[in-house]
């Protein structure tokens, strides 16, 4: 008997559906926790599914837990873009939703499209993710504060206090770079791969650390297409009969890496010799100051997956050397 699972996520439950040979389908609901994983690893052992590929939706810290406890007992997992979920129910003409019909749409999509297993990343990415992320809350709670001591006209021991609160997370953020900067420095693939990305003019350490940590592996991505997609800085088209329109981008993909990559490109306008002159083509055909600055992100990509996979440095003369040579 072939058994397909779905899962649908949330913070506090996992809804599972498991699709049966016989076109019946058995649901169960169970906490997301530790100990909620655990009853249903037992649960689907009972349902005779101990070896069944199990699909989820990519829905970060609430997954994490779920995706790396089943692929430790031997489950095959597949971790794949809500997009694509959805994108598939609106195939479907799917009307209805709830966390039941949405774990059977999972494993319905798990059924038909045979996604790719999911590997989990390394521990060392693990914790340089963990710690990039603790540096992003640590920012958003920074510029909060900020907020409130702009907006505070009245009174002075509240000014005071958010002051403090200000400088806190000031040694907060410096003492979490620093971490994430050893981290890198304590494994040499880590520290090689950031220091190649960082030859690029435009990407800083951060940046460099952000891409290592939320791509992995680049070696996983066939090409640089695939790339560009799991970010969501691909074209979005748009064709009716005769008629074909690029409308953007698809924003389906890493939301974080494309606002992370966007300071980056704006200095690498100004200061990366190939951008430069890539951007100036595109103002050339008078797109605007936004599409422009899109295009540069994705190029920004382009460069930092051609540095990964060859392994060599950024050189602004690469295309006037092949010009020479040939």
């Amino acid at each position: 008997m072939t058994t397909i699972g779905g899962v649908d996520i949330a913070k506090d439950q996992v809804d599972v559906c498991l699709l049966l040979d016989d076109s019946q389908a058995q649901y169960e609901t169970f906490p997301n926790s530790k100990g909620g994983l655990n009853k249903l690893h037992r649960w689907l052992k009972k349902q005779g599914a101990k070896t069944a590929p199990i699909c989820l939706e990519a829905t970060g810290i609430y997954g994490d837990l779920l995706a790396e406890t089943l692929h430790q007992r031997g489950y095959t997992i597949s971790v794949v873009n809500p997009a694509r979920v959805k994108a598939y129910a609106d195939s479907q003409l799917r009307r209805n939703k709830t966390d039941k019909l949405d774990a059977a749409l999972i494993a319905d999509f798990c059924r038909t499209q045979v996604p790719v297993a999911w590997t989990p990343p390394s521990p060392e990415r693990k914790e340089l993710r963990a710690l990039l992320r603790h540096l992003d809350d640590l920012k958003q709670e920074y510029q909060r504060v900020k907020n409130r001591l702009e907006a505070q006209r009245i009174s002075q021991a509240v000014i005071g206090l958010l002051k403090q609160q200000q400088r806190f997370i000031e040694e907060q953020m410096a003492q979490t770079e620093h971490l994430i900067r050893d981290h890198i420095d304590q494994f040499p693939d880590l520290k090689h791969q950031r220091d190649l990305l960082t030859t690029i003019p435009g990407l800083g350490d951060i940046t460099a650390c952000r891409l290592m940590a939320e791509l992995g592996d680049v070696r996983r991505f066939d090409n640089v297409r695939e790339i560009v997609a799991y970010v969501g800085l691909n074209p979005r088209q748009h064709q009716s009969g005769k008629k074909r329109a690029t409308q953007g981008i698809s924003r389906k993909g890493r939301a974080s890496l494309r606002a992370a990559l966007y300071m980056p490109a704006l200095v690498a306008i100004r200061h990366n010799p190939v951008l430069n002159a890539f951007a100036a083509r595109l103002q050339a055909r008078a797109l605007t100051a936004k599409q422009v600055i899109v295009a540069v992100m994705r190029k920004l990509l382009h460069l930092a997956y051609g540095i990964l996979k060859s392994g060599q440095a950024f050189d602004p003369n690469y295309v006037q050397k092949l010009a020479n040579a040939a």
